[in-house]
């Protein structure tokens, strides 16, 4: 399921012009291959290969990159000490930086995703912040565009 736009970003490892951070944040989710459809969609993530998964079809690792980053996710191995996080308990925020922060919003919330914090201007960003469906909070910030935010649905 290796997206067709992973063409237009530079291959993974630490040569070539997009080299891995000495930090990369590292997932557990319910559901990976679906996270991976809805941050690949909703985000514009790729795949940088097919995941690995183990011999009860769960994903044990995947490479997804952004545009602007890179996290690596896995399903739940509960005997392993690994579980996405539950309902109310986000421990982690998940900056995205995105050319569109209004569009990106709405397709994440048609997509499913809860919006924490609605759109707003504020140091030197247009922000917001939504809940995935798997659990994980994501902060999303675009360029100003100078213009009201829309209502809110």
């Amino acid at each position: 399921m290796v997206s067709e736009s992973s063409a237009d970003f530079p291959p993974p490892g630490g040569s070539g012009d997009f080299p891995r951070p000495g930090a990369l944040p590292y997932l557990t989710v319910p559901r990976a291959h679906e996270a991976i459809e809805w941050y690949t969609r909703v985000f514009g993530a790729s795949l940088t290969a097919e995941p690995v998964v183990m011999d009860d079809g769960r994903v044990g690792h995947a490479e997804l990159r952004f545009p602007s980053g890179m996290i690596y996710l896995a399903d739940e191995f509960p005997e392993l000490g690994l579980t996405a996080p539950q309902e109310g308990a986000v421990s982690v925020s998940l900056m995205l930086e995105v050319a569109d922060t209004d569009t990106v919003l709405t397709r994440a919330r048609l997509a499913g995703g809860s919006v924490e914090r609605w759109i707003n201007e504020a140091h030197g960003h247009r922000n917001a912040t939504l809940l995935d469906p798997f659990g994980h909070r994501w902060m999303l910030v675009g360029p100003l565009t100078g213009k009201l935010p829309p209502p809110r649905e």
